[in-house]
């Protein structure tokens, strides 16, 4: 993209920040994806005002909208990652009610824990002093072979990982983010999360899936490690 083309590019994205509301729904994606009906609930304005706003930000380049992997019926909304001028605009974040960035720990969730949760915990190892797990809704019987040598290529150890599950782990004090629409969407909507709508590898089973995966997981953990420390 030309210097001229990158100017534009960002003055669209402060101009359509340049109103209150949309300027609430970046600050409310900051953490984590929501769908349309949650950031409608935080915000406390109509679906049809809500449908405008984000019309304006998707077409500025601030906001993707996302499939579910779980319920295909549902959509996801997500922070454009690709997009310095967007993080430069999200200077705050607005959590979800009940989520502490202070908790002891993390829990890192996904269906089968066998991919995402697994590269989620141990990257987050490298990047923060709080301890961080991993369970799965259904934990799968080994972490996938892909998910292990992807692992390796980005610096991180899954060698001696296996799959739990999330019975029995999770004590009340801990953040728990939720890297999949699967097992986002079988939780109890009343446990506060996190929720990461990112992509399943294994759906796709290669090498370039898995080490996306990573890219992904690791953009949202550097801007949650800086909410830590804010």
């Amino acid at each position: 993209m030309s210097f001229a083309g990158e100017t534009a590019a960002r003055a669209a994205v402060f101009a359509a920040l340049g109103e209150p509301v949309r300027l609430a729904v970046v600050d409310r994606l900051v953490a984590g994806d929501l769908s349309p009906g949650g950031l409608a609930g935080e915000l406390g304005i109509g679906s049809n005002l809500l449908a405008h706003h984000l019309q304006v930000l998707e077409q500025a380049g601030v906001i993707d909208r996302v499939r579910s992997e779980g319920d295909r019926r549902r959509s996801y909304l997500r922070l454009r990652e690709d997009n310095p001028a967007v993080w430069v605009a999200a200077l705050s974040g607005r959590l979800p009610a009940g989520v502490d960035l202070s908790a002891s720990r993390v829990v890192f969730v996904c269906t089968a824990n066998s991919a995402r949760s697994q590269l989620a915990a141990a990257r987050w190892g490298q990047l923060s002093p709080i301890p961080a797990a991993s369970a799965g809704t259904h934990p799968g019987p080994a972490v996938h072979p892909r998910a292990v040598s992807a692992a390796h290529r980005h610096g991180l150890r899954l060698d001696d990982a296996s799959p739990t599950g999330l019975a029995g782990l999770l004590g009340g004090e801990e953040l728990v983010i939720v890297v999949c629409d699967s097992a986002h969407e079988e939780l109890d909507p009343a446990l506060p999360r996190l929720h990461w709508s990112i992509p399943d590898p294994v759906r796709v089973d290669t090498d370039a899936a898995f080490d996306a995966t990573i890219v992904d997981i690791d953009h949202r953990l550097h801007r949650l490690a800086t909410l830590t420390r804010s």
